[in-house]
């Protein structure tokens, strides 16, 4: 993969939750599922959080007064500005300590592997990926599948439990 953009990624910790991975592989993960989507340039932040500033997020952002994994804000320019009056922003990922954490237990995966799948998850939504219907969803799971297994990542959707998605 050689040869293909990749972003900038700047990770904000609002988080001192210890079993974080640390910032170089958290950056890794973003640009190895850019590069699995074809490549892009820009730049993503990618916020740790606990569960209350994720919580606060999802109410303000969708309306849902639940804590949740991951949220993506892709970037939109504002309207009547020319494409080249900021540089390229590719929006935001929020990601939740404790939920990660707790969802890795629920379903018997290591949290290394489960983080790696938050990451790859929430930089396919900001690419425009979505899982809405189940046609959109087979995409975006099939390239979050192989992007793991590249990274030597078991098939997210696999729990120890079940043999189907």
């Amino acid at each position: 993969m050689n040869g293909i953009p990749t972003p900038t990624v700047d990770v904000q910790w609002a988080s001192d939750d210890p079993d974080v991975p640390d910032e170089s592989q958290l950056c890794n993960w973003v640009r190895h599922a850019t590069r699995s989507a074809g490549g892009v340039v820009g730049d993503i932040t990618l916020r740790i959080v606990d569960e209350e500033e994720i919580r606060t997020l999802n109410h303000d952002f969708r309306g849902k007064d639940s804590t949740t994994n991951v949220l993506s804000f892709p970037f939109e320019m504002p309207e009547g500005l020319p494409a080249d009056a900021v540089a390229p922003l590719l929006g935001d990922i929020v990601i939740c300590t404790q939920v990660v954490r707790r969802e890795a237990g629920e379903q018997g995966k290591s949290l290394e592997a489960h983080w790696a799948h938050m990451v790859t998850h929430g930089v396919l939504h900001l690419l425009g990926y979505d899982h809405i219907d189940d046609d959109d969803a087979q995409i975006m799971e099939t390239l979050e599948i192989r992007t793991l297994q590249e990274q030597g990542f078991a098939d997210p959707y696999q729990t120890p439990d079940s043999q189907e998605r």
